[in-house]
Formats: C-alpha cells, sequence, structure tokens
C-alpha cells in the first residue's frame, strides 16, 4: 500500500477546509453526479482561493502594513 504524506502550512490547511465546506454544499445540492468529483473538486478549490485573495486584497491583518 502507497501511502501519501502532506505537510500543510496553517494557510493551507484553510485553504483545504474552505474547499471542503464548498464541495460539501455542492453534493448537498446535487450538483455531483459521479464521475464527475474531480471536476468539482477543483471548482471548489478554485473558488476557496477566490475568496482567500478577495481578504487578502481586502484585509490588513495584524502586524501587516498595508
Amino acid at each position: 500500500m502507497n501511502a501519501t504524506y502532506l505537510t500543510l502550512q496553517q494557510t493551507e490547511q484553510s485553504l483545504v477546509q474552505a474547499a471542503a465546506t464548498i464541495y460539501s454544499g455542492y453534493i448537498q445540492a446535487g450538483n455531483v453526479e459521479s464521475g464527475e468529483e474531480a471536476r468539482w473538486i477543483q471548482q471548489a478549490v478554485k473558488e476557496a482561493l477566490a475568496i482567500a485573495k478577495t481578504i487578502e486584497d481586502e484585509v490588513v491583518a495584524e502586524g501587516e502594513t498595508g
């Protein structure tokens, strides 16, 4: 059995959680058909990244200079 080991940074972990939440919404809405999972996962990742980039552009976090 081949094991996959991942070490994700905190921001990557947050993006995984956001993408999983978005993807689960697609599933609950009935959008994800058998064989189409990879396409919907990719869409969820793109949307999670878009959200993160928007927040990065709009919010100055503590310790950042804006």
